[in-house]
């Protein structure tokens, strides 16, 4: 029985990997037969090499040989400062919106002061704070983890508000014909109601956190993958600047898995999942 299961699942995972690999393949006979620049658009083993180079750290053997050059080992050190920003900054900015979305949606008097100022900041995108953040707090962490905070307090603050508003109104009803006061009509029904919607939000808001680390790390931070590919591009290392993209490409695609299969457990009671 479990077999039979697996089976879809392997089959949906190696039907991901063809169109890949197809691109790969084109991608590296164009290389091969020099239809491009290999300064503008480097082979994908030219990549890979590159990326293993970046990856590995730093041995005392290396000076004096090849392995001077080819080896920094900044990858890991690199991923984990940007990881470290994601997580602050969206710690700060998720852990702000959520009891604030929380007041908005429950209470239409807090909605009706707040939501005008809300829909008047929420357009301006992250980027756009740049210069102040770098007035208010300088360089290095502090404003590319206030920017992180920005990226990801919208998408939590709406998807919450929406998810406590939009609550069935025959569940209210049924908790009222119960004798439900208010606090316990808050928290056993709207808020359980609203858990799916505040989930999509903070899947949401870890992508734009991770947008906007890369960003803030080309502008105002001193190390992470987002000023490795602008150093990159000062030396005309398009490889590494493909190597960078393909890591950050990597790190979004475990997070996202990550925060999907947590979704999925803390949300079996709601899609009816057995197991």
């Amino acid at each position: 029985m479990a077999t039979s299961k697996r089976k879809p699942r392997w089959r949906e995972l190696g039907a991901g990997f063809v169109v890949p690999v197809v691109l790969i393949a084109i991608w590296q006979a164009a290389a091969s037969m020099e239809l491009v620049n290999s300064h503008v658009l480097p082979s994908p083993w030219a990549v890979l090499t590159r990326w293993v180079a970046y990856l590995l750290p730093q041995t005392p053997y290396a000076d004096g040989n090849w392995l001077a050059w080819a080896v920094s080992g900044e990858l890991i050190k690199d991923s984990l400062g940007s990881l470290y920003r994601v997580a602050v900054g969206f710690l700060i900015g998720a852990g702000l919106a959520l009891p604030l979305g929380l007041a908005m949606g429950a209470s239409q008097t807090v909605y009706a002061w707040l939501n005008p100022l809300t829909q008047v900041l929420r357009p301006i995108p992250p980027i756009a704070y740049i210069p102040l953040s770098i007035l208010w707090f300088g360089l290095g962490n502090p404003p590319a983890i206030f920017l992180i905070a920005i990226g990801a307090f919208f998408p939590v603050l709406i998807n919450t508000i929406a998810g406590v508003r939009q609550v069935d109104g025959i569940y209210i009803r049924a908790a009222r014909n119960l004798g439900a006061s208010q606090r316990t009509m808050f928290l056993r029904v709207m808020l359980p109601a609203a858990v799916p919607y505040i989930l999509s939000g903070v899947r949401i808001g870890i992508g734009t956190a991770f947008i906007v680390v890369i960003v803030s790390e080309m502008i105002a931070v001193n190390n992470g993958l987002g000023f490795r590919i602008l150093e990159a591009r000062e030396y005309f290392w398009s490889d590494k600047i493909i190597a960078g993209m393909i890591t950050i490409g990597l790190l979004g695609l475990a997070i996202d898995g990550a925060v999907s299969k947590l979704n999925n457990h803390l949300l079996r009671w709601h899609r009816g999942l057995e197991h």
